[in-house]
Parts: C-alpha cells; sequence; structure tokens
C-alpha cells in the first residue's frame, strides 16, 4: 500500500515510539509532589519546552490538550465565554472544527462573519478589516487548509488584527510540522497544534496562548495547565508530541524539501497524461499536498475545457484503489448522496470539478517510485472509467 494521505493522519515516528515506551514507567500523576510525581511532571515540562522550541515561543505559553478539536474549542468558545457576547470573523474554508463552535456560539447571541475566499483559496486581508467591527472580539483564520494545503496571508491578517487590538486565533493544525512555523511572524495570538499530523501519536495537541491573553476554560475540574485545561495530563501522548516537535525542528529542512519534491513530480506525472485542474494556489500552500480535479484522460477526452466531456468522480477513483494507494477524494457521500467539497465550492468550482477532485499528499518516507507508481495506477484507473 501507498500511502498518500498524511494530512489525515501521519505513522508514528519510530524515534517517537521509543520516547513514548521510555515514559511508561512514569505512572505518578504529574501535579503530585513526591518524586514518583515528579518524574511524570518532568516528562510534561520536556515536552512543553519541545514544542515551544517549534514555534518559538516560551514554554509557558503551550496549553496541551487532547488535540486539534478540542485545542480549537477551547480558543473561539474559550474567548467568547470572556466577554459573553460580541462578533467573530471567521472564513468560509476553515475546518469544522472551528466552523461549528463558531455556529455553536451563533445560536447563543453571538454574531459572525465568513469571509470568502478568492479562486485561489485565500483570504483577502481587506476583507477581514471591512469586516471588523466595534465589538468585534476574535478573528480565527486557518494557517493552511486541510483540502487544498493552501497557506493564508497569516502575518498580513495578524498586523491588522493586532492594530485594532483584537484576539487572534489561526488553525495550525496542517502546518506545524510540515514547514517552519515561527510564532513571531505569524503574529497570532492562539495557535492550534496537532501531534498526529507530522508523526506524532493521535489523542494529544497544545494550543499556543501567547502570555498577556486569557481564555476561559470550557471544562472545569482543578487547576492543571494553568487552570485554563483541567484533566490529568497525558503523560505518554505528551511525551511523543514533544519528541515529533524535537524531530520536525531538527528535520525542516530536509521534510519540507522532499516533500515538495514529491508534490511537483506526481502533479507532473499526472498531468502529462491526464487533464487536470490543480485546485488552490500554485506556490503558497503546504510543501506535500494536491489537490486536482481530474478533467478527463488526454487520450479519450471529449471536451478538454471540461464541458460536456464524461466526467468521473475521485470518490470511484479512491474506491478503485483502496488497497493500493490511500488518498482521498474531495466529496463525501451521504446516504447515498455525494456532495462536494464545502471548501472548493467556495473557491468557485462547480459540482462536477469539485467532484471529480482527489487530495494525495506526501509524508516524509514517501519515495519517488512510490510517486510513479501511485501516478501510474491513477492514469490508469482514470483511463479504466472512462472507456
Amino acid at each position: 500500500m501507498i500511502y498518500l494521505d498524511h494530512n489525515a493522519t501521519t505513522p508514528i515516528d519510530e524515534d517517537v515510539k521509543k520516547a513514548m515506551a521510555d515514559v511508561f514507567q512514569l505512572f505518578g500523576n504529574p501535579s503530585s509532589s513526591h518524586s514518583i510525581g515528579r518524574a511524570a511532571k518532568a516528562a510534561v515540562d520536556s515536552a512543553r519546552k519541545q514544542v515551544a522550541d517549534l514555534i518559538a515561543c516560551d514554554p509557558s505559553e503551550i496549553i496541551f490538550t487532547s488535540g486539534g478539536t478540542e485545542s480549537n474549542n477551547l480558543a473561539i468558545i474559550g474567548t467568547a465565554y470572556k466577554y459573553q457576547k460580541g462578533h467573530i470573523i471567521t472564513s468560509v474554508v476553515e475546518h469544522p472544527a472551528v466552523l461549528n463552535p463558531v455556529k455553536w456560539l451563533e445560536m447563543n447571541g453571538f454574531a459572525a462573519t465568513y469571509l470568502p475566499v478568492d479562486s485561489e483559496g485565500r483570504v483577502n486581508p481587506d476583507d477581514v478589516k471591512r469586516a471588523i467591527r466595534k465589538d468585534t472580539i476574535l478573528i480565527t483564520i486557518m494557517h493552511s487548509n486541510n483540502e487544498t494545503g493552501v497557506l493564508q496571508p497569516i502575518q498580513e491578517i495578524g498586523m491588522i488584527v493586532r492594530e485594532h487590538n483584537i484576539t487572534f486565533h489561526s488553525d495550525a493544525a496542517q502546518s506545524v510540522g510540515k514547514m517552519d512555523v515561527k510564532i513571531s511572524e505569524l503574529m497570532a495570538d492562539m495557535l492550534t497544534i496537532v501531534s498526529h499530523k507530522f508523526y506524532g501519536p493521535k489523542g494529544v495537541g497544545a494550543l499556543y496562548l501567547r502570555n498577556g491573553i486569557d481564555v476561559m476554560p470550557i471544562m472545569f475540574g482543578a487547576g492543571h495547565e494553568r487552570g485554563i485545561r483541567p484533566g490529568t495530563e497525558n503523560v505518554i501522548g505528551i511525551s511523543g508530541l514533544g519528541k515529533a516537535c524535537e524531530i520536525a525542528a531538527r528535520d525542516m529542512p530536509f521534510r519540507y524539501e522532499r516533500t515538495l519534491k514529491l508534490r511537483d513530480a506526481l502533479f507532473s506525472l499526472l498531468e502529462s497524461k491526464l487533464a487536470v485542474k490543480l485546485n488552490g494556489h500554485k506556490t503558497m500552500r503546504l510543501p506535500n499536498t494536491l489537490n486536482v480535479s481530474i478533467i478527463g484522460s488526454r487520450g479519450n477526452l471529449q471536451d478538454p475545457a471540461g464541458g460536456q466531456g464524461s466526467r468521473i468522480l475521485g470518490e470511484d477513483i479512491v474506491e478503485q484503489l483502496k488497497d493500493k494507494v490511500a488518498f482521498s477524494a474531495g466529496s463525501a457521500c451521504h446516504s447515498g448522496i455525494r456532495k462536494p467539497s464545502s471548501v472548493l465550492k467556495a473557491m468557485g468550482l462547480s459540482d462536477e470539478d469539485a467532484l471529480s477532485s482527489i487530495r494525495l499528499s506526501a509524508g516524509k518516507d514517501n519515495t519517488i517510485r512510490e510517486i510513479e507508481d501511485a501516478a501510474e495506477m491513477i492514469i490508469q484507473t482514470v483511463n479504466e472509467l472512462m472507456s
């Protein structure tokens, strides 16, 4: 099986597994004052520094959570709870872990503005500026999109937000670990980090919370994690996240260049034999992510412009290759009805183009031979489905 679905999740790095195994004997509660508890706390503190070092912040600004969904909810709902009322700005292409908390807040008396994106999937910073109101309390715009890999102009947005003294959150679940992300460059007050997106374990993540920025807890218990996130820390998972961050910091130049090379090689191979349309910005996207609409086979294409030509569904390609190549389609099937990606629709794609899209996301351990084999199988499958 060739695995090209690293934006969904990644395999755990062998060195991360070893780091986690090393702390299995640290069964103590990190809040306990005896030596067994202090050993566990030392492991958590070490991981906190490893995470902080990756994004260049102070360790005290890292709050451990159960993953990206909790981090996003804590940032968004926690900020709203602090103000109790107000206006929130986000974008139409956010992950459901951002959109659904915002929609829930709308149902509970808050106002929200959902900014559009252009045909390349990017938010216009001027739209952010125009959307700001006197009662705006939070702006939450993702750093990179999970479907297209498109990078948002977070630094420009951050500069606008700072001028208006509004809290700024960015979901960087797909970015951290795949590319160099430094908090000082993004100018975000809160940043979501997810372990299993860069070779760490599932069920653990972190929220960067800039010193001086307050959020209300959304769960209530004891005073763990600065009193913001109650619950005894997951020492083993946190240690795995820390090690994944340490490795990412060390290997970032190699990791970035390798996945970029694999991604571009894959696109070139597909483009040489198929009529495909790149979805997203050509350069301003994650180095590993390729989202394309399959217009047809160059050898059997009725309409190269994608008008009335015979089209196939991305979901059908995924199904045909499910035991050979792992990747994703740009549609979801609910009760037998295929629904096009809302992200791609927001970028202006037709239902036909959105439904014919596939997402391939390479990883650090993929080889060029795997890329060539995967491309060949996709091309062959398209040809067979078109015949």
